[in-house]
């Protein structure tokens, strides 16, 4: 008898829903969230176990990894089809939650995710690491500027080298001030000093990195968005065209249809949050200081026909797929003349 397990992850505990290939509940349980103790009770079970469904989440990566190098057959689903299928359920626990996801799994009715390789998985660790920082370091300025503005201090535009003098020139003479600031622009100067340090280390693993080598010769691509890009894809192949990475990053526009009513709306926003920021960063970066080159022209021309706004998301969705064609093919950025383009990519079906 084949059977489809279903496990709805949480940090200490792991909801098992056991399910036949008829769709009839053949066990449930519940145990701690580590592989070896997931992978022990899976061992008992009578029968053939034809697939086990991990909703993706922060735990889940590390559970499919422990479970697949035991030899189970485990999938990553996507999360938001899960969560979307799992709402019409009227009543909400861990128990009922492995059951939906055991019966999606038994229907095929998932998408499936790539689980990222290990070293993938670490860049991305250091990458949310130098952001988490940078946001801090933004943070404490923010805090500060506030701070001193009740008092009628304002500091104005200025570098930030200059920063912390300023701060200090605006404070001199209360001692009140003195003691507010000083505690923040010590945290700010020890958030910034271990920001440089992860700015260098990010810089040496993309110069280490053929693939990021070659993906930098883009103007507007520095070594952050190349290690997103490249964490974020991890396996090229995973794409049969990439055409297709732009659907799969949100960028392409969303469809409403039923009967006489077809709408299109803003972009989907699906997949990787942070890959989706830093392609539209690169392309803000390339349509204001990029150097002049065959991709910031079109997107210039675009921009004049459709509007800023429009330009950028577009030029963002063609700059993931050019990264992905340069990686596939071991190429790089030629920046004189733009090669031969299908249909598809010169047609612009965003929304105004």
């Amino acid at each position: 008898m084949n059977l489809f397990v279903g496990l709805d992850v949480s940090l200490a505990k792991t909801a098992i829903c056991v399910i036949s290939e008829h769709g009839q509940i053949v066990k449930e349980a519940e145990t701690d969230s580590e592989p070896d103790v997931l992978a022990r009770w899976l061992d008992e079970l009578d029968g053939s176990i034809a697939a086990i469904g991990l909703e993706a989440g922060p735990l889940s990566q590390w559970l499919h990894l422990g479970l697949t190098e035991t030899g189970f057959d485990a999938v990553l689903m996507e999360t938001r089809q899960v969560k979307g299928a799992l709402k019409a359920m009227p009543i909400k626990t861990d128990r009922r939650d492995a059951e939906g996801i055991a019966r999606l799994l038994h229907l095929g009715w998932f998408r499936p995710v790539l689980c990222k390789s290990v070293s993938a998985q670490e860049v991305r660790a250091v990458l949310g690491a130098r952001k988490t920082i940078q946001q801090n370091m933004i943070a404490l300025e923010m805090s500060l500027r506030g701070l001193l503005r009740n008092f009628g201090l304002k500091v104005g535009a200025i570098s930030r080298g200059k920063f912390e003098t300023r701060i200090r020139e605006l404070a001199d003479g209360n001692p009140m001030l003195d003691a507010a600031t000083e505690p923040m622009l010590r945290a700010r100067a020890s958030l910034r000093q271990e920001l440089a340090g992860l700015e260098k280390r990010v810089r040496q693993f993309a110069g280490d990195d053929p693939v990021c080598r070659r993906l930098m010769t883009m103007p507007g691509i520095g070594a952050v968005v190349a290690l997103t890009f490249r964490a974020a894809v991890d396996d090229p192949a995973r794409f049969r065209s990439s055409k297709r990475v732009g659907p799969w990053v949100g960028l392409t526009p969303s469809r409403n249809q039923s009967g006489e009513r077809d709408v299109s709306g803003g972009i989907t926003k699906a997949g990787d949050v942070n890959l989706r920021r830093a392609l539209c960063q690169a392309a803000t970066v390339m349509m204001n200081r990029g150097r002049s080159t065959w991709l910031r022209t079109w997107g210039a021309q675009l921009a004049q026909r459709r509007g800023r706004k429009i330009a950028m998301v577009a030029l963002a969705r063609r700059i993931a797929v050019i990264l992905h064609r340069i990686w596939v093919d071991g190429t790089t950025f030629k920046s004189d003349a733009a090669p031969a383009l299908p249909d598809w990519m010169t047609r612009h079906p965003l929304p105004a």
